[in-house]
């Protein structure tokens, strides 16, 4: 067999979003594109902010010498001082360029900060909900991920942490706001994380996955990780809040606060070049510079956030408001399963919360047009009903 063993069981293990894929595909050729409803997928449907074209246009046609050639692994150092800059003034922390490394996108930042710190055998926290890619990213460079149960709420359980931590817990990943659930992680979950990875001389890290953290609602704002928590390392991109996935542009930033976090940073710089990355793209390091403060309008997503959990409640589901991101994770009322199997009678295509670590739950993603929200919730209330009959 050509394909490693190896892949093919993470394949296996990687399928559900492929199955909701193939289903919808299959779905839309017998039934018509009208009369499906994909929920399945998380790609931004908003354009990015016009500020961000104009500036992409502008610097194409700047005739700088050598404005795409090689630079150094880490990125133009005039890219990483504004950055820095930016989050000196955000966490009151002593940033400069060396603490942030350019990546490709937020799974790069991840897998070249795994690659600097794992060796064969150590172990990553993840809490659960969670992004399926990290056990994969983690499992990329000879590590194990410890999966932990957040609580009812989907926040963090610190006594379920504390009671994973051995000699090898290297690292605990954090997302937040969160990728299934939207949930936003305040202050106080932070400050305990901070306690439980510092407690008798602890070096371990908390790496903040953040793409989503300038998507939030009703007015909050999201902590600032670094602030809060001594040895923390932010993995991030403006995938999100850019409306640029395809462009593949994000930053390690390692808090001045992190233990040896010179030789971090080197580490890190080091990893990139090898994994093949050798730097993030030369023309979206210039842009996110100049614009990377700048954010998509998140009203549009808060408004659908709003119309799709009160119909989902007023029909019966049961489900933890989101706060952020553009996600809606609901209870399902008989095994997530059967019941995405119900959906798709209806037209509708959901992702399994199993595939996501928390079963009996399902991922309703936010990057459709308010219309499909509209005509997909009788469908919703269908299949409601036949898993309550079911169940009777």
């Amino acid at each position: 067999m050509i394909v490693a063993r190896n892949v093919s069981d993470k394949l296996e293990r990687a399928s559900w979003i492929r199955k909701m894929f193939e289903e919808g595909a299959r779905l839309r050729a017998e039934r018509g594109a009208d009369r499906v409803f994909d929920f399945s997928l998380g790609n931004p449907e908003i354009e990015p902010p016009e500020a961000l074209l104009a500036t992409v246009r502008r610097l194409l046609d700047e005739a700088e010498p050598r404005r795409h050639a090689y630079m150094p692994n880490a990125g133009f150092p005039d890219v990483r001082e504004r950055i820095a800059a930016r989050l000196a003034a955000e966490s009151g922390l002593p940033f400069d360029a060396g603490h942030v490394i350019m990546t490709v996108g937020a799974g790069g930042a991840l897998n070249t900060l795994f690659k600097a710190i794992l060796d064969p055998g150590d172990e990553v926290i993840v809490l659960a909900p969670y992004f399926v890619e990290y056990g994969f990213y983690i499992e990329n460079h000879g590590g194990r991920m410890v999966l932990v149960d957040t609580d009812d709420a989907f926040r963090p359980d610190i006594d379920r942490i504390e009671a994973a931590i051995t000699e090898r817990t290297r690292a605990i990943v954090v997302n937040s706001p969160n990728n299934p659930t939207g949930v936003l992680y305040d202050e106080r979950d932070y400050a305990r994380l901070d306690e439980l990875a510092t407690r008798d001389g602890r070096e371990i890290l908390v790496v903040s996955d953040e793409p989503y953290r300038a998507l939030v609602f009703d007015g909050v704002v999201a902590p600032v990780v670094p602030r809060h928590v001594r040895h923390a390392v932010v993995c991030t991109s403006w995938s999100k809040s850019l409306a640029i996935p395809g462009e593949r542009i994000g930053y390690i930033a390692i808090s001045p606060r992190v233990p040896d976090a010179a030789a971090l940073a080197g580490a890190c710089t080091f990893t990139h070049r090898i994994l093949g990355f050798v730097n993030a793209p030369a023309l979206w390091q210039r842009v996110v510079a100049e614009v990377g403060e700048l954010t998509i309008d998140i009203g549009p997503y808060q408004d659908k956030r709003d119309l799709l959990c009160d119909e989902l409640e007023a029909i019966g589901y049961e489900l933890v408001r989101p706060r952020g991101a553009f996600y809606v994770f609901p209870r399902t009322p008989i095994d997530d399963l059967e019941f995405i199997g119900l959906l798709q009678q209806e037209g509708i295509l959901a992702v399994p919360g199993r595939g996501f670590g928390r079963a009996n739950h399902m991922r309703l993603s936010l990057t459709v047009p308010r219309e499909t929200i509209e005509r997909a919730i009788p469908g919703f209330e269908a299949a409601f009903r036949k898993a309550s009959r079911a169940g009777a």
